[in-house]
């Protein structure tokens, strides 16, 4: 009842501040229209496997799953739903997904509304998610159920003495994928049995990232153009000012160093900020098709979709965020066979921590400590290069959890 409650009053805050918001504008206008697109776009006589994720981040583990199923299971069809607009708004196209919609808020009436219409075969949550309502009326309905890429810390909701009630909602799924035995062996200690542990799906989606990836056209002609025999190419990905600010002094002081970086944020505002920040000539990539890229020493990317792919041009990489809520996908660095630097707080990302156990990967948490990695790194080739190495072998080494989870789901679920 309480948690109910909170998610009404939560529907009701993202109501009022809708019309001064826009995220929460594009969330509640998003879901007025699922209801619509349910209706519209669901077959009746086809079987549907749902897939929630909450955001991009959760959506990328989910993708190998949903492209497996897509190949190997044609008797289904995929129902992909978003809760957030950075999610939907960038994958509303996705060629992989059936339907694609946002989630209603989990109160008893939208849940119901939402099932009906959807009549899902099987329910797929990615990572994070753990809606109450969503979870008691699919078990009321018998609909097998699964949690993936899943991971579980002492500090979570679940496990505080006042978290019983939450954690009931563990027993509600058919089965839970977790990343890693720590998380099944908490679960254990409180009762929770029905675990797997597969491992990480993210380490597939970044392997078929890397066998798809292509070359660039305009980054080889901007490295052909400016690089010396010498010069070291740091990549930096998804930049936020805090990282940016660390990046770019030593980037000034440095000549035999060439840049690419993209920033996680392309407004007009941001990119000024950097080339304000930069001594050295730089060049964005949407300028190059009417400039000349002689004699520049730093690209900046200014579009979407290309990162995953630009990293292969790299010597050393940077991975922003650190400084932030938290660090993002090094995983699309280091499957390269690449040393990948980060801020800070990496510390709620198993994988990251196994990256510097492992020597690929290097926290900094100042300037000064990133001055002393980068110099070590730009310095002792045979480090950098074993560093790399370590790096790609450890994402080759993690894959295979998407078979791992299809083959539990499918065996079970034969005949659904």
């Amino acid at each position: 009842m309480i948690y109910t409650f909170i998610i009404h009053i939560y529907s009701l805050i993202i109501e009022l501040i809708a019309p001064f918001h826009r995220k929460a504008r594009m969330m509640r206008l998003g879901q007025w229209k699922t209801n619509s697109t349910l209706r519209e776009k669901i077959d009746r006589n086809a079987r549907y496997i749902w897939f929630h994720a909450s955001s991009l981040g959760e959506f990328e583990q989910g993708r190998p799953l949903m492209e497996k199923i897509k190949q190997r299971h044609p008797e289904y069809k995929i129902l992909l739903t978003f809760f957030s607009p950075s999610g939907y708004e960038v994958r509303k196209n996705y060629s992989g997904a059936d339907v694609i919609c946002y989630l209603p808020f989990d109160t008893p009436y939208r849940v119901k509304k939402f099932l009906n219409l959807s009549n899902p075969a099987i329910a797929i949550f990615i990572k994070y998610e753990f809606w109450g309502n969503y979870l008691k009326e699919l078990k009321k309905r018998g609909i097998p159920v699964y949690v993936v890429s899943a991971i579980f810390r002492p500090e979570q909701l679940f496990f505080k003495w006042y978290g019983y009630s939450y954690r009931k909602l563990l027993h509600l799924f058919t089965q839970l994928f977790v990343q890693d035995k720590n998380s099944m062996e908490l679960l254990s200690h409180f009762g929770i049995k029905n675990v797997t542990v597969t491992g990480d799906t993210r380490f597939d989606r970044v392997l078929d990232v890397f066998h798809l990836s292509h070359p660039i056209e305009i980054v080889e002609n901007f490295l052909k153009e400016n690089r010396k025999e010498n010069d070291i190419v740091v990549v930096a990905g998804s930049s936020w000012p805090q990282d940016e600010e660390i990046l770019l002094d030593y980037i000034n002081t440095h000549p035999n160093i060439k840049l690419i970086i993209a920033p996680h944020e392309i407004h007009r505002e941001h990119l000024m900020y950097i080339q304000s920040r930069l001594s050295r000539p730089a060049i964005r990539l949407s300028e190059i098709a009417t400039n000349s890229i002689s004699k520049k020493d730093c690209l900046i990317i200014d579009g979407f979709g290309l990162l995953s792919s630009i990293y292969r041009y790299a010597d050393i990489t940077y991975v922003g965020g650190g400084f932030g809520a938290g660090v993002h996908n090094t995983l699309e660095a280091a499957v390269y066979g690449l040393p990948v630097i980060f801020g800070p707080n990496y510390y709620k990302f198993k994988e990251i921590k196994e990256l510097i156990a492992i020597g690929g990967g290097f926290p900094i948490n100042n300037s000064t400590s990133f001055s002393e990695t980068m110099d070590t790194l730009v310095n002792d080739k045979g480090k950098r290069l074993a560093a790399g190495e370590k790096a790609g072998i450890f994402v080759k080494n993690n894959a295979g959890a998407t078979e791992k989870i299809l083959d539990i789901i499918f065996r079970n679920c034969a005949g659904i």
